[in-house]
Formats: structure tokens, C-alpha cells, sequence
């Protein structure tokens, strides 16, 4: 089984324009100042089984190598044992180091790391890329709570629609269907 692991962030509570509408707004809205970051900043842990196209993502106030590796042992708890998991990462640092190589080896994992600047070749970065869209592009959250619930509401929302393709027939493997509002 093929996993994408990747992180997303930061996610900060600012302001994000650039949200789509069908018709542009005659006055633009004032965009509120956010000099200082008072609540902090969140990283979401992300992974995309290819096999199953699911998304799977924790948002975490850290994304340092306890954190990746607590997430990796979530990832492999959704597997048997016996099967072999092959995550794709890219060269961030949690991702190196003997405890990850270490921990990999004990849990039948394999690690395969994409080129350096070639991030992109890592399939999560698609998903990551719509659910920025999604729940991120114009919204102003107040807190980080709100947030972190929009976030797994659209990863929630992706696996629905998933299952809502399964069953009506056909995967359409790499193909995201989004909902009509």
C-alpha cells in the first residue's frame, strides 16, 4: 500500500483573501491587521492513501519528529500488521533521522523520500492544494478550533463522496468530485 504523508501549514488565523465568488464585490472588504500571532499557529499532518484514495489529516500545534512519528504509528494502526506500507515523504526533517528509520523498520514500513524540489511529485500535494481551496481561501476563522473543524469536516466531506462514487458504480481513481452548494 502506497501512503503520501505530508505537512500542511501554518495555519494561522489571518485573514485569507483570495476566497471565489461569481461576481466580483464592488468595494472590497478591509482586511483586519494581524500583527502579532497571539493564539499561535497550527500544522495539520497529512496522508493520502492512494490505494483507497482517503485523506487523513491531524492539525497539531507542533510538526516535529514526535509528532510524525505519532502520526505514522496512527497511519500503520489502520493496517494489518503483516501488510507492507510504503509511505512517500518529502526531505523536511522529522521525516530523516535513525528513530524514523528505526521506528520504519520494526513496523513494516518502507520510506521512500521524493527528489529534493520535487515535493510536488508527492500525490498528497494535489489533496492538499483543494482542501487549501476549500476551507482556507477567504475565510477569517476566529479561532483555531473553528478551523481545525472546517478542515476535518472536508476531509469527512471527501471520503462521503468517495464511498457515494464506489457505490454508484465506479472509482474514477485521482478524480475529486466536489459538491454543488
Amino acid at each position: 500500500m502506497v501512503i503520501c504523508l505530508d505537512e500542511f501549514g501554518p495555519l494561522n488565523l489571518q485573514p485569507q483573501p483570495g476566497g471565489k465568488a461569481w461576481a466580483p464585490l464592488s468595494k472590497p472588504r478591509r482586511i483586519r491587521a494581524t500583527y502579532t500571532r497571539p493564539h499561535g499557529v497550527r500544522h495539520m499532518l497529512g496522508a493520502y492513501d492512494v490505494t483507497s484514495d482517503r485523506l487523513y489529516g491531524h492539525v497539531k500545534k507542533l510538526k516535529t519528529r514526535t509528532e510524525f512519528l505519532a502520526f505514522c504509528r496512527y497511519i500503520r494502526s489502520l493496517h494489518p500488521a503483516e501488510t507492507r506500507l510504503h509511505f512517500i515523504l518529502d526531505n523536511f526533517s522529522p521525516h530523516l533521522g535513525d528513530d524514523v528509520r528505526n521506528w520504519a523498520q520494526g513496523n513494516n514500513v518502507e520510506l521512500a523520500y521524493t527528489p529534493h524540489y520535487g515535493s510536488w511529485l508527492n500525490r498528497i500535494e494535489a489533496q492538499l492544494k483543494a482542501l487549501r481551496y476549500f476551507t482556507l481561501d477567504g475565510t477569517d476563522h476566529p479561532d483555531h478550533a473553528t478551523q481545525a473543524r472546517l478542515i476535518r469536516r472536508y476531509i469527512g466531506l471527501a471520503q462521503l463522496q468517495r464511498r457515494r462514487r464506489e457505490a454508484a458504480g465506479g472509482r474514477q481513481h485521482g478524480k475529486r468530485c466536489l459538491m454543488h452548494h
